[in-house]
């Protein structure tokens, strides 16, 4: 019997018995007996070498030489010449332990049909709840938008586990055109798994049919999606007494849907780097930190070009050994990602590989932690050669570990004694390349340490002090270069603006020069391949007589980015340089708190876009670097706060050294 394009079904199989089928010779076509309902549909399927068949092929379709496993006729095709995909007496699931009678009426129900208009008809719902209490397993079918059975799916007693129906139309804004109707032996509601399924597959409905003590129908259970709304809610769930009653219009239900879907998606804007649904973790209740972490975490993924839907704070005792934060945490990261359209889950925490790789089995999504994000932000801002070099490094360093391929389709054949046998597989050959690069890339940046050892050597034979800005990411380190030495470095509102150090010179007011760079910013948690990528360009600050350690006196956590630049300078072994703390954007902060700030922790407080507090910051350098004893007078507390008065440009810069001391 056909049931449409594309479709076969062979009634003897499905337990029809050899009388409900005619069986012509070699090309005819296999028509249903003219009682059959569905004779309009004949016609559409051409039958090979099927005409020989066993007389018990209704009973045992293992029996029949011409038949697959499930029935399929190995010689079917349609009139286009192609094969069928699939027959639609499959039975899925748990079909181990049933008699053949019921297997007989499971195959049956290929035959039944439903109303585009109603979730499932009496007749469907009386043979699975009948089907149910028989075999005691819960007994679904998945239906189309004609209302065509697609799949027969046997579960167990509590749940059913559905086969792979593939990606077809699943989208953000289109269903899939399929809906679940299952029966449930207590006549529970729908399980989380229910709605899960409903959610993930994007299905058009689930619905669950309780079984009658007498194996009849009983209360339904349904459930379909809804769009993104205020509620965070991702379905709606009702209930009817009955299938006998009247039922929504289903095919109406789906078209409005839809068209809510569409409107909501309709004025979205297309990331080029994605959407990304942001992950923190907060382990040991430490939630306020977590917070400013994952807010931070947001000003990356802007950096990087990402656009972020949503941010979700995960609090646990420990991290989760295989998905970091539990398997129900992520089963909800992936039902949040899905309605609201993220293809991108950033976590804020590096991932183990092996916590990548289930996470991105588990949901689907590209999956990206910390230290990914920092390393396409460096890749994305390298502008010279040499950071090219140092991000590439980092990269490779990185990725190393987490290469991972099971396929050995493209080993490489040895020969010879001792040589035979599949070789070095494709998976050792990439370890391979990428350990050689990686040793190139270390010989060329070795070789430019070198270069920028004799350019410093240089330096000093001149007897020039060397000032380095160092500092926080988004301080304000480009701005203060740009302030003081007139020149245009690139200066953006975003993390690590800038990579590549900028060295100028700088005239003090009597006369006297020196040189200032501006080197890479510092971050929470830097990764440890970034940092040792980046030693040739961190090898500047070796030099230097004063560091000037630039801190946004208006971000609410300078406390913790100070404490993160002290403990990465005394990693890099500079914690004995003198240091002169500079408290940047001051005309963001209240006098009093800069006072306050000033009073318990040093330094000067400057505005490096209006230039106020230049003149102060210059006095303080150049005491320092030319008075004796003035290092030892950096770590004494300011009497008092200067008036914050911007200053003259001439005073304090000279514009005649613009080009780079290198």
């Amino acid at each position: 019997m056909v049931t449409g394009p594309g479709r076969a079904v062979s009634r003897a199989v499905a337990g029809g018995g050899p009388e409900s089928i005619r069986i012509h010779g070699r090309g005819a076509l296999a028509q249903p007996a003219p009682s059959s309902s569905t004779s309009e549909r004949s016609g559409r399927h051409i039958a090979g070498d099927c005409a020989t068949r066993s007389p018990d092929a209704g009973r045992d379709a293992a029996s029949n030489p011409a038949s697959g496993a499930n029935g399929r006729c190995l010689n079917e095709f349609w009139r286009d010449g192609s094969r069928p995909g699939r027959t639609l007496n499959n039975l899925h699931g748990n079909t181990f332990g049933l008699k053949p009678s019921e297997l007989r009426q499971l195959r049956n129900t290929y035959r039944r049909r439903v109303s585009p208009h109603e979730i499932v008809s009496p007749e469907l719902a009386r043979h699975l709840t009948e089907l149910s209490h028989e075999t005691h397993r819960q007994v679904g079918v998945l239906l189309n938008r004609k209302g065509e059975v697609e799949q027969v799916v046997v579960g167990n007693a509590h749940k059913l586990d559905l086969p792979d129906i593939g990606r077809a139309r699943a989208g953000q804004v289109r269903l899939r055109g399929l809906r679940l109707v299952h029966t449930h032996l207590r006549s529970e509601p729908l399980t989380r798994d229910d709605l899960t399924d409903l959610a993930l597959l994007r299905l058009d409905l689930v619905a669950a049919i309780g079984v009658g003590p007498d194996g009849l129908p009983g209360v339904l259970h349904f459930a379909h999606l809804v769009p993104a709304n205020g509620d965070g809610a991702y379905w709606r769930t009702e209930t009817l007494p009955g299938v006998h009653g009247r039922q929504p219009d289903l095919a109406a239900t789906l078209q409005a849907l839809e068209d809510e879907l569409a409107q909501s998606t309709a004025g979205r804007s297309v990331a080029s780097a994605g959407r990304a649904l942001l992950v923190g973790v907060a382990l040991k209740l430490d939630r306020g930190a977590a917070e400013a972490s994952l807010r931070e975490l947001a000003e990356l993924a802007r950096t990087a070009g990402v656009e972020v839907v949503d941010s979700v704070l995960a609090v646990r005792k420990d991290a989760d050994p295989r998905y970091l934060v539990g398997r129900g945490k992520l089963e909800e990261l992936n039902l949040k990602s899905m309605q609201l359209g993220a293809d991108l889950l950033v976590f804020d925490r590096d991932l183990s590989p092996s916590q990548s790789r289930h996470i991105a089995e588990e949901t689907s999504l590209k999956v990206l932690d910390r230290t990914q994000l920092i390393l396409d932000i460096f890749a994305q801002r390298a502008q010279s050669a040499d950071g090219k070099l140092q991000v590439e490094l980092a990269q490779l360093k990185y990725l190393l570990p987490r290469l991972a391929q099971s396929d050995d389709s493209l080993s490489r054949l040895a020969g010879g004694i001792g040589g035979r046998g599949p070789g070095e597989t494709k998976l050792e050959i990439d370890r391979r390349r990428v350990r050689d690069r990686i040793a190139h890339l270390e010989r060329r940046i070795g070789q430019l340490s070198s270069e920028r050892q004799v350019r410093r050597a240089r330096r000093e034979r001149r007897d020039l002090p060397v000032i380095s800005i160092v500092g926080y990411t988004n301080a304000g380190k480009s701005t203060l270069l740009n302030a003081l030495t007139g020149s245009t470095v690139l200066a953006e509102d975003k993390l690590f603006a800038t990579l590549d150090p900028t060295s100028r010179r700088l005239r003090f007011p009597e006369e006297r020069e020196v040189i200032i760079t501006d080197t890479v910013g510092f971050i929470r948690d830097l990764p440890k391949d970034l940092m040792a990528a980046f030693r040739a360009t961190l090898e500047e600050l070796d030099d230097a007589s004063l560091l000037l350690h630039v801190v946004d006196a208006s971000d609410p956590v300078h406390d913790a980015q100070v404490e993160a630049v002290e403990r990465i300078l005394e990693q890099l072994g500079l914690d004995r340089t003198p240091r002169l703390r500079v408290w940047n954007k001051a005309d963001r902060v209240s006098p009093e708190l800069l006072a306050t700030l000033i009073r318990t922790r040093g330094g000067v407080a400057v505005s490096a876009v209006s230039g106020a507090g230049l003149e102060v910051l210059l006095q303080k350098a150049d005491r320092t670097l030319f008075a004796e004893g003035g290092s030892e007078a950096l770590g004494q507390i300011a009497p008092e706060v200067r008036a914050l008065e911007p200053v003259p440009a001439e005073r304090t810069v000279s514009r005649a050294p613009a080009r780079a001391a290198r």
